[in-house]
């Protein structure tokens, strides 16, 4: 792999990465200048960078207008958590079938980890819980081993984790949705799938009613 495309690689990954944190909120703009002075590489790979994100969705590229953070309509985010309401509870029941004791107890360590660092209180870390929470979704959708669906789950789930910066949530809604990962382990633990399905159908729909309640502040303003 030539150096080129290796610093263009990394700056794909960081600048993904700085997107999924919440670090440019739907509909900031993205200057090559900018960015490329805070990755610490030149404006190509930037650009590259940009136009990899666009193709993923987590980008619009406007002729003449440059790049943006990607940004949804309350009715096109109302449909994608709808299709992700149709996939992942589908993904996790297969999971509680198939997770072994070892996978569980990893799944534990993640839901504890984020009870830990997301409860409201002096010692919360909401930027800590993003990847984590992106991990354990992860691992359910891995554990599933079902490759056509967990590649429309991937399609559609970047768009929701653009806009979930946690700071959006309310208490009630985050301490929800923490005890939601604590329960579907223990669906999974248990081998009951209805249990985790049903879980993560709540554990969804309460992320649905935050993050549409934000889109249509946003839209307000």
């Amino acid at each position: 792999m030539t150096q080129a495309a290796t610093t263009s690689g990394r700056a794909v990954d960081a600048l993904r990465e700085l997107i999924l944190k919440g670090e440019f909120r739907a509909g900031s703009r993205l200057g090559e200048v900018e960015l490329a002075a805070r990755l610490g590489v030149s404006r190509t790979p930037v650009r590259e960078a940009l136009s990899r994100l666009a193709a993923e969705g987590l980008v619009d590229l406007v002729p003449n207008r440059g790049a943006r953070v990607s940004s949804w309509t309350v009715a096109e985010l109302e449909g994608i958590f709808d299709l992700r309401t149709s996939l992942e509870p589908r993904l996790t029941a297969l999971a509680a079938r198939k997770a072994r004791d070892t996978d569980v107890d990893d799944l534990a360590d993640l839901a504890t980890a984020m009870v830990e660092i997301g409860s409201p209180g002096p010692r919360q870390d909401l930027d800590t819980l993003v990847p984590l929470n992106r991990e354990f979704h992860q691992r359910l959708a891995t554990l599933a081993d079902h490759p056509a669906l967990a590649s429309a789950l991937a399609n559609a789930v970047h768009v929701p984790i653009v806009l979930r910066n946690f700071h959006t949530y309310d208490d009630a809604s985050l301490r929800r949705s923490l005890a939601h990962h604590v329960e579907i382990v223990d669906a999974v633990r248990a081998g009951d799938p209805e249990w985790a399905q049903a879980v993560m159908t709540a554990h969804i729909r309460n992320a649905r009613a935050v993050m549409v309640r934000a889109a249509m502040e946003q839209e307000r303003t």
